[in-house]
C-alpha cells in the first residue's frame, strides 16, 4: 500500500471520503472550526465528524430552505420562540420544527463537498434532523467550497426530548469528487471481500440484490418468541438525549411480535425499530450510507439515519460475519403489511481517500457493533 496522503496532497483528482486522520488535519487547517469552541478530536469518527448544538434553539412556524439567500435572513420571519440550550437545556416538543445553529462552521476548498446525516442513536429515538446551509436548495448536502455556518433542523416525532448545548445529534462527511461504487463493482468486490452475510455466510448471487445500491430486507422471524422489534408508545415520558442508558424501555417502547406467516401489519404513523435480515460488513477502505427505498406506493418510509463507518461489521481476525442494521420504519395513511425478507432500504458504498487509522468498533466506543437489538443507547438494558 502506498503512503497515505496528507491534507496538502489532496485535490480534485484524489476522489473519496476523508478518513479520521485527514479530518483532524482539516480542523487544524481551518476547513472546520467552531469559533471560541475547540473541535474535540474524540468527536472525529473513522469517516465523519460529530457536529454539536449551539446555545440557542429557534422554534419555527415551518421548515424552509434558503435557496439563494442566507438562513439567518429567512428565519427572521419564521421564529415563534427562542430557547436557551445552555446549562439544563430545553425541551423540544413533538411534531414541531426547531432550528439550531451548530457550533461548527465550514471553510471548504472548492474541490471538497460535505454531506450530513443523523447519528444512529438520533434516528433510533425518532428524532428527525437535517442540516441547512446558506444559499442551498437541498437539505444535508453541502456544496463544494462552502464557506459559512451550519444549521440543524430538529423535529422530534415520537417523544418530546430534552437537548443541551454541545450535544451531538448528527454527523458530517467530507468528500472529494465521485467515488461511489457501481452495482457491478459491489458484486466483484463481494466475491473476495464480502459485504453482505446471510445466516453467517457471504450472500450468494441471488441474495446479493442491487439496484443503484445494495438492498437490505427485514427480519420478521425474530427470536423464539417471534419478537422482531419495538414500536414507540404514544404519550411517552420526556426523553433526555444526554442520558445514556438512563431511560426504562417499557416507558417508551412496546414489543412487536410477528404474525403467522412472518409478517407484521404496521399502524399508520407509528414508529417501528426492526432489524435487517442480512448482516453488513464495511471494509476499511470503504464508507457506506443507508438510503431510503421507495416502493412507489407512498405507504412506507424507512431510514432516518444513514452513515456506516469503515469497520462496521468488520474484524481484522474475521470472526465477525457482519453486523445487522437497525431499520427505522413508519407507514403512512393506512395500515401496511410488511413480510419477512421484504426489501426496505439499500446501502451505497464509497471509496475512502485512504484507510482510516481507526475503525468502527469497541476500540473507539462504538455502540452498535455486532448488534442483535435495535434500541438506541439512551435506554437501559435488562
Amino acid at each position: 500500500m502506498t503512503d497515505a496522503p496528507r491534507l496538502a496532497d489532496l485535490s480534485g483528482s484524489t476522489p473519496g471520503v476523508l478518513p479520521n486522520q485527514l479530518l483532524v488535519e482539516a480542523v487544524g487547517a481551518g476547513w472546520i472550526e467552531a469559533g471560541d469552541y475547540r473541535v474535540p478530536e474524540e468527536h472525529v469518527q473513522p469517516a465523519s465528524l460529530d457536529l454539536r448544538l449551539g446555545e440557542t434553539a429557534y422554534r419555527m412556524r415551518c421548515s424552509f430552505l434558503p435557496h439563494d439567500g442566507s438562513v439567518e435572513e429567512k428565519l427572521k420571519d419564521l421564529v415563534v420562540d427562542e430557547l436557551d440550550l445552555r446549562r439544563d437545556g430545553a425541551v423540544l416538543e413533538t411534531n414541531r420544527p426547531y432550528l439550531i445553529p451548530l457550533l461548527e462552521r465550514l471553510h471548504l476548498p472548492p474541490f471538497v463537498s460535505a454531506r450530513a446525516n443523523p447519528k444512529s442513536s438520533t434516528g433510533r429515538a425518532d428524532v428527525f434532523t437535517r442540516v441547512i446551509t446558506d444559499g442551498s436548495y437541498r437539505f444535508d448536502d453541502v456544496q463544494p467550497g462552502y464557506d459559512g455556518p451550519l444549521y440543524l433542523e430538529v423535529v422530534p416525532l415520537s417523544f418530546a426530548v430534552r437537548v443541551r448545548q454541545n450535544l451531538s445529534l448528527n454527523q458530517l462527511r467530507l468528500s472529494i469528487g465521485e467515488s461511489r461504487l457501481s452495482d457491478d463493482e459491489l458484486w466483484a468486490l463481494h466475491q473476495h471481500d464480502p459485504l453482505l452475510f446471510t445466516d453467517g455466510r457471504p450472500a450468494d448471487r441471488a441474495g446479493f440484490a442491487t439496484d443503484d445500491g445494495l438492498f437490505l430486507s427485514l427480519d420478521l422471524r425474530g427470536d423464539a418468541g417471534r419478537n422482531v422489534g419495538w414500536r414507540a408508545r404514544g404519550n411517552a415520558a420526556l426523553l433526555d438525549l444526554s442520558g445514556i442508558g438512563a431511560h426504562r424501555v417499557s416507558d417508551y417502547w412496546e414489543a412487536v411480535v410477528s404474525e403467522d406467516g412472518d409478517r407484521v401489519v404496521l399502524d399508520p404513523e407509528r414508529f417501528y425499530l426492526l432489524l435487517s435480515n442480512e448482516a453488513v460488513r464495511v471494509p476499511p477502505h470503504l464508507a457506506s450510507e443507508m438510503t431510503a427505498y421507495d416502493p412507489t406506493s407512498g405507504e412506507l418510509r424507512t431510514h432516518y439515519a444513514g452513515f456506516f463507518d469503515p469497520g462496521f461489521g468488520h474484524s481484522g481476525t474475521g470472526e465477525l460475519a457482519g453486523s445487522r442494521a437497525a431499520l427505522e420504519v413508519r407507514a403512512h395513511d393506512v395500515p401496511f403489511m410488511i413480510e419477512h425478507g421484504q426489501r426496505v432500504c439499500r446501502l451505497t458504498f464509497e471509496r475512502m481517500v485512504c484507510e482510516p487509522t481507526k475503525l468502527y468498533g469497541q476500540g473507539i466506543g462504538s455502540n452498535y457493533q455486532g448488534q442483535l437489538e435495535t434500541l438506541g443507547k439512551h435506554f437501559a438494558r435488562p
